[in-house]
């Protein structure tokens, strides 16, 4: 196995033991706290895992010596993964706005904000450690899949910034006279997260889509003669 091959695959295991730890963190941690942004934030470390794991099945498929790595179908895998990976996050981010709007309508959500600040702490600084992490080495190897990784803890990053800065806003609440809306802090920052994160698999998706098709027209599926 060449040098690339080895840190493509070293960087998505990296990504799918620190996804397994924000995911524990986060889904256990919010629900013990009671905050829907905090188990948002370890669903989506959940579904990156499972998505990760997709990606080390291409690239372990990939990097097989028996493996045409010049055929079309093979030059499909990458991209097929990505739009994947790109489709079921957009999916999460819908279903957590949904989610959201329905906590808002029913009055918000109490929440422990002081734990809720010490996770959203260590999150920010684990997720944006791993990204950059994963970053840097991936410009060295052109991995398409690690560099799908690193967009995904970017907006791990984001997520975990959007959710300390509103714990910030929800503490001060607490301690003026607005403490009544503090309940709705956790709500909304779920509905700004997923409105924003929503933007990053869409351009995946669409990029992905537009190299598959590229592929499809060139490959040799299409210019084939047909056999009578």
């Amino acid at each position: 196995m060449s040098s690339s091959m080895q840190q493509e695959r070293g960087l998505l295991l990296l990504s799918s033991v620190s996804s397994f730890t924000f995911a524990i963190l986060g889904i256990v941690l919010g629900s013990l706290v009671g905050s829907l942004v905090i188990i948002f934030d370890g669903a989506y470390s959940l579904v990156s895992l499972a998505l990760t794991m997709l990606s080390l099945g291409a690239a372990h498929y990939l990097h097989k010596p028996e493996i045409n790595k010049d055929s079309s179908q093979v030059a499909m895998i990458a991209p097929a993964v990505i739009t994947i990976k790109g489709s079921v996050i957009a999916l999460m981010c819908i279903w957590s706005f949904y989610s959201a709007i329905e906590a808002i309508l029913a009055g918000g959500r109490d929440i422990n904000a002081g734990v809720a600040l010490a996770f959203g702490m260590i999150s920010v600084v684990g997720c944006y450690g791993t990204y950059r992490y994963i970053k840097v080495k991936s410009e060295n190897i052109s991995s398409a899949l690690a560099d799908a990784e690193a967009k995904q803890w970017v907006m791990d990053t984001v997520i975990s910034a959007a959710v300390l800065m509103g714990f910030v806003v929800a503490k001060v609440l607490m301690m003026t006279q607005y403490a009544h809306l503090a309940v709705y802090a956790d709500p909304t920052m779920v509905i700004l997260a997923s409105i924003y994160f929503i933007i990053v698999p869409v351009k995946m998706v669409r990029q992905a889509v537009s190299e598959l098709m590229n592929i499809y027209s060139h490959s040799d599926l299409v210019h084939a003669p047909h056999v009578k």
